[in-house]
């Protein structure tokens, strides 16, 4: 049997874009006001995934995302780029959750439609950057893990090699299967999407997303099985309600405070050599540059 890896992704809220809005009174983020997008270090992570396929025969990989509906998106982005199939846990029971209640319901999750031989997932995601979500999926399901991953060198004979960036290096280290692995935004950049798959997954929907659809959409659908995004819910994984969305989480927001930088002064310059003379001795005085 082929390695079976699952990446773990998310969508998230462009932070680039940060607003007034941007939070809720309760402290959650309010997600409807920003722009969503797929993790930029998931994507890192979903290549790692894409490479270690390329290099060995019959292997599969899987994207699991927590999210609303809409979430499906990153899915299909997923697809577009190489991945086999993907599944949406969806329920409005999760909304709110931290990094212990959302660990808690991937693993539950994984279980379920597991077991797999290889869980990557990005360092940390821009809307909370804790990089606490893939250390506590890997203590929930009881096995091991390898952060701050730059490259998975291989998977195979039952252990994993891996090359670690860290503050002082890198170094290279081996874990055996199955096994968490995070991965930084040092890694390779994930590839774009490729054009004949971006054609064969275009109408990948969920259940869901189907409910909407015309009578030859499902006459399409009948006839290929790969367009189907698996819906899975707090009901399928069997979750305790205590341990899901606000209820558990113990991280609390107590205060918000919006902070607006503001220039106190400005200097306009024009391109002739006595201003842009006077702008470098400027910053070599203040050691902005030298």
């Amino acid at each position: 049997m082929g390695l079976k890896i699952l990446v773990l992704a998310k969508q998230v809220p462009d932070t680039r874009n940060v607003g007034k809005d941007a939070m809720k009174a309760d402290g959650t983020v309010n997600r409807a006001a920003l722009p969503a997008i797929f993790n930029p270090e998931d994507l890192n992570a979903l290549e790692q995934a894409l490479r270690l396929k390329d290099k060995y025969a019959g292997a599969t990989v899987s994207i699991l995302t927590m999210g609303p509906g809409r979430a499906s998106e990153i899915i299909r982005e997923g697809l577009y780029r190489g991945a086999d199939n993907g599944f949406l846990l969806t329920d409005r029971a999760f909304a709110g959750s931290d990094t212990l209640a959302t660990s808690y319901a991937l693993a539950r999750t994984i279980e379920k439609i597991g077991p797999f031989d290889l869980i990557v997932a990005g360092r940390q995601a821009i809307d909370g950057d804790t990089a606490q979500v893939g250390p506590q999926v890997a203590e929930k399901l009881g096995i091991p893990q390898v952060t701050y991953s730059e490259e998975i060198l291989s998977a195979e004979k039952g252990k994993v090699v891996v090359k670690r960036r860290l503050e002082r290096g890198v170094e290279t280290v081996e874990g055996p299967l199955p096994i968490v692995v995070t991965v930084n935004s040092s890694a390779a950049a994930c590839r774009p999407r490729n054009a004949r798959l971006l054609m064969k997954y275009k109408h990948a929907k969920t259940v869901t997303e189907r409910v909407d659809e015309n009578e030859d959409y499902m006459v399409m659908y009948s006839e290929r099985p790969y367009l189907n995004i698996q819906e899975v819910t707090a009901a399928d994984i069997k979750a305790e309600s205590e341990q899901l969305g606000l209820s558990g989480s113990p991280t609390k927001v107590k205060t918000i405070e919006n902070i607006v930088f503001q220039a106190k002064e400005s200097k306009i310059l024009t391109s002739n050599d006595e201003d842009i003379e006077d702008l470098m001795k400027e910053l070599i005085l203040n050691h902005t540059i030298g």
